[in-house]
């Protein structure tokens, strides 16, 4: 392998070979989230219910050992046989910074990380490293361990030094590794909490309910691109846009070189319209390929995906519109990353047994989760009958208010939201540590090797649909 760089609109080698970053992004390890490894609300909060149910030692062992089975050299093998060349590895601050101890790193994060560097040089695999979640949280959502939906980090200066300070560790550390593709700095930024309604990505009229912060996103992309380069001067670094990465038109123009910009696009719903035709239109109208074809540069879509966990024939078209996706990334010379490679049976390409140990201890916690359509994500039953008595709530308050501006539906998913996926999560988090109660470490070993690769069963109309893009 060899380092990597940015030419023109193309990521060559260093004998000006194009290559073609094709792969699938590993959540749920360095950066838990709930629907994937099957706890409740958000990862530190659970971390201190399980320190608090087991005590810390065992705690500790515990998440050591969830690490170790899920992501190990096997699984890197595995993604490789596929015909992948590269892995999005999402990583949490927090295994590499206390915030207790700002700018002091440690180094068991590092030690595990450069292990996984060193299984992905072993097979001829790409890493990008992707900063999940940051000081201060950069969105409202789960997946960057934010269980307060405040957004602080675009406002103090303190968690930006420290996100920045940490970086330049990270480059200082990898500065000159060949394995590493580059650095993707920030997952889904969110600049400003939105308003109104909330849409899926595919809706064009953005504007209508939330407004970028241009400056403030431009001034920290600026120093941050500036101050890794000070420590490392070769890597790519990855950029997102905002509004979890679907708006680009107000970034400035590339500051630097060996720059790509990165979009993530989730559409695959069942609809059957989603074919070839329909997938191009809609990706050439996205403002992250209008962007990189107006200043010339690659595209990465570092996320995209589908739910597979429906019935059949629902399966079958969203992995329809999902091929279809993925013909048109390869058409438009686009590179990415489908989200994700492993989870407890939602959108994956291997999924834990459920009949494996862990997935029987957690049984009574993903019940009531069903039972409560906990997950915001939507891979629960969305027709329940707190749904309902919410929808009864929301009506009240936008009775009592009396502003036609209010949307029913982004009033009650919000709602959902605030009150299913952060109070009540946390009510359920001391039921899922209570799961392991009592067990020794032995028994809390054998319960997680169920991570374990050789324990999982694929996905195998997703690894089909895979096997059979990668190397288009």
């Amino acid at each position: 392998m060899n380092m990597l760089h940015v030419e023109s609109d193309r990521i060559v080698d260093e004998l000006d070979n194009p290559i073609w970053l094709r792969g699938t992004c590993v959540g749920g390890w360095m950066n838990m989230e709930n629907f994937l490894d099957g706890y409740p609300g958000a990862e530190h909060q659970m971390r201190a219910h399980l320190a608090q149910e087991l005590d810390e030692s065992k705690a500790r062992f515990f998440f050591d050992r969830l690490l170790d089975h899920f992501f190990a050299e096997e699984d890197v093998a595995y993604i490789k046989s596929l015909g992948a060349t590269v892995v999005r590895l999402s990583l949490n601050y927090r295994h590499f910074e206390s915030d207790a101890y700002p700018f002091e790193y440690l180094e068991p994060g590092f030690q595990r990380l450069d292990q996984a560097v060193g299984w992905c040089a072993n097979h001829g695999l790409y890493i990008i490293l992707d900063m999940h979640s940051v000081q201060g949280w950069q969105n409202t959502d789960w997946h960057c361990d934010n269980a307060s939906r405040h957004v602080l980090f675009w406002h103090d200066k303190c968690y930006q030094d420290r996100f920045i300070a940490l970086w330049q560790e990270i480059a200082r550390r990898y500065k000159g590794n060949p394995t590493i593709a580059g650095y993707n700095i920030m997952n889904e930024p969110l600049v400003n909490t939105p308003f109104g309604r909330f849409r899926e990505n595919r809706t064009p009229d953005l504007a209508s309910y939330y407004r970028p912060d241009w400056e403030r996103i431009n001034r920290i992309y600026r120093r941050a691109v500036e101050d890794i380069r000070q420590v490392d001067p070769e890597h790519i670094i990855f950029l997102e846009g905002d509004y979890f990465s679907n708006l680009f038109m107000g970034l400035k123009p590339p500051i630097m070189e060996n720059l790509v910009y990165s979009s993530h696009n989730y559409n695959t719903g069942p609809e059957e319209r989603w074919d070839f035709e329909r997938q191009r239109s809609y990706f050439l109208g996205l403002e992250g390929t209008q962007y990189t074809q107006k200043y010339n540069v690659p595209l990465w879509v570092g996320e995209f995906g589908t739910g597979c966990a429906f019935p059949e024939e629902e399966q079958r078209l969203r992995l329809q519109a999902l091929d279809a996706q993925i013909r048109v990334f390869n058409q438009c010379n686009t590179h990415w990353t489908i989200w994700n490679y492993k989870d407890i049976g939602a959108m994956s390409l291997v999924w834990l047994h459920p009949d494996s140990a862990y997935m029987r201890a957690i049984r009574p916690v993903l019940e009531a989760n069903r039972a409560l359509d906990i997950d915001w994500f939507g891979f629960a039953e969305s027709v329940v009958p707190i749904k309902q008595k919410l929808a009864e709530i929301a009506r009240l308050v936008e009775s009592a208010i009396n502003d036609p501006t209010i949307d029913p539906v982004s009033n009650q998913g919000f709602m959902a939201q605030h009150l299913l996926g952060g109070y009540v999560s946390t009510l359920m988090q001391p039921s899922y540590a209570r799961c392991f109660t009592g067990m020794s470490e032995e028994k809390i070993d054998d319960v997680l090797q169920s991570f374990a690769l050789k324990n999982c069963i694929p996905c195998q109309p997703l690894v089909n649909v895979l096997k059979n893009r990668f190397l288009d």
